[in-house]
């Protein structure tokens, strides 16, 4: 009794740390019943031409036929000329993975025959007609240590129910007296290699091709993304989800994400072949990952202002807020060295995507031996919203800035108004600082596509905790 006490509790412990490591996806890719119609009918064609060059061995035998005898046969150089499947359905299967169903397949076939009985030897061509095939195909999915995507067969069964052969020739006659035992034989042999076709093509072609998911990406020479599989695929009578780990992160310094992701609640929105939920928890880590990889450092010199701005960035203009400027440093060029102190932390809501980055400002006076004398410290703040898309593979998007707020943190020149400089800086952020984040916005992040799919009809909605795309596909062929 005892032992069984201590069984219970083990077993109840390790439930609860099972259920305490559970990993909440980052980034969830959905594809609807749409989109699994879509895979199959790419596949359904690959598979006929896989059985089309279906290769047939040569047999013999030897049938009693009634007041003739013993008659021996070979049939050799069978040639299938055509193999149709004009029926197929995809099925999800809970736990498993993927069932296609096949339907009124048929196939044609030639060959030719030799006899022999007594004495007599002769030979012809057949033709051969198959028909009424019906497949079943069991597809299972999984995942690898790495968190790449898998295919297997897990089950695979063909039924012929209907096989016709018409043999010519002078004693082609004497072939139709015993078709039904050579029927018999040539359907055995067609489905046993149906499902070897099915089973290779599915090793050879769909795992090679799955394996093209990108499970990580790279985004320039600082910043990867993590899109490997955080668990098996998961199937529902309506879609198949990939749960991903959707994390950004330094390619020269990885480490733990302070936080984790919270569970989306994906809505039950089948009018694409595919969606993406990108969390919140995505868009944090590469915030994360960029500041981490110091790529949210940005300086702000004279050659970066436009021309028709309307001023200099130099003490002069300065001056007119900061007197003692004139002063200390008369007329010289300045620059201003931005960074982040912490990595920015937005939202996602209805509304859309929102954060309050916080920016450090450091003022600098050029001097004339182009050493740099520092001036003040600002820290600026702001209310950010994101605008949101798709391009070519890949979400795009771009910042628009309200009005900004400063507060002075340091000063080597002594105290001023920093609100007298407000509407400057709010030019010349919007003038310099913002073209050059949504420059790098507009590269885009990649979705995590399969090789050669194409998107279209793309969708974009905004739910609580979580970002919505929605498209539709297309597969496009070699050559």
């Amino acid at each position: 009794m005892g032992m069984q006490s201590v069984a219970v509790a083990c077993g109840a412990l390790t439930l609860c740390l099972a259920l305490t490591t559970a990993t909440n996806p980052g980034f969830v890719v959905r594809i609807t019943q749409a989109g699994l119609d879509y895979a199959q009918q790419q596949g359904i064609t690959i598979l006929e031409k896989k059985l089309a060059q279906l290769k047939l061995p040569d047999f013999s035998g030897d049938s009693r036929v009634l007041r003739v005898g013993k008659v021996h046969y070979e049939l050799s150089r069978l040639r299938l000329r055509d193999f149709h499947l004009p029926y197929s359905r995809i099925t999800p299967i809970s736990n498993v993975g993927l069932q296609v169903s096949i339907s009124n397949a048929f196939a044609e076939l030639d060959g030719d025959w030799r006899v022999k009985f007594l004495f007599i030897r002769d030979h012809g061509s057949f033709d051969l007609k198959v028909e009424n095939i019906y497949m079943k195909i069991i597809l299972r999915l999984g995942s690898d240590t790495t968190g790449r995507p898998t295919i297997s067969t897990a089950g695979c069964s063909a039924d012929i129910s209907k096989v016709r052969v018409l043999f010519s020739g002078k004693l082609g006659w004497l072939y139709n007296l015993f078709h039904s035992a050579i029927e018999s034989k040539l359907r055995k042999i067609l489905e046993d290699k149906v499902c070897d076709i099915v089973a290779k093509s599915v090793h050879n072609e769909l795992q090679t091709y799955i394996r093209t998911l990108p499970v990580t990406s790279r985004i320039a020479d600082k910043i990867g993304i993590d899109y490997s599989l955080v668990a098996p695929p998961r199937t529902t009578a309506q879609s198949l989800d990939a749960d991903l780990k959707g994390e950004f992160y330094s390619l020269a310094h990885r480490s733990t994400v302070p936080f984790s992701p919270l569970p989306l609640a994906f809505p039950s929105d089948h009018e694409r072949m595919v969606y993406f939920g990108a969390s919140s928890y995505f868009f944090n880590t590469a915030g994360i990952a960029y500041h981490k990889a110091g790529a949210l450092v940005f300086e702000i010199t004279e050659a970066m202002i436009p021309k028709d701005a309307g001023f200099h960035l130099n003490t002069s203009v300065f001056s007119a807020f900061i007197p003692q400027l004139e002063e200390k440093y008369p007329n010289m060029p300045m620059k201003f060295r931005l960074s982040t102190p912490t990595a920015p932390f937005l939202t996602i809501g209805p509304g859309g995507i929102s954060f309050q980055p916080i920016v450090d400002v450091q003022a600098y006076a050029i001097l004339p031996n182009s050493s740099l004398a520092p001036l003040f410290l600002l820290s600026l703040t702001g209310n950010v919203s994101a605008v949101i898309n798709v391009r070519s593979g890949r979400i795009v998007g771009s910042l628009d800035v309200g009005r900004i707020r400063l507060s002075l943190k340091d000063s080597a020149v002594g105290s001023f108004q920093v609100r007298m400089m407000q509407s400057l800086m709010n030019i010349l952020t919007s003038h310099t600082l913002l073209p050059r984040l949504n420059a790098r916005l507009d590269e885009g992040f990649p979705l995590p596509l399969l090789e050669r799919i194409q998107l279209s009809n793309i969708l974009v909605r905004f739910h609580q905790n979580f970002l919505l795309l929605g498209a539709d596909v297309r597969f496009q062929r070699r050559g």
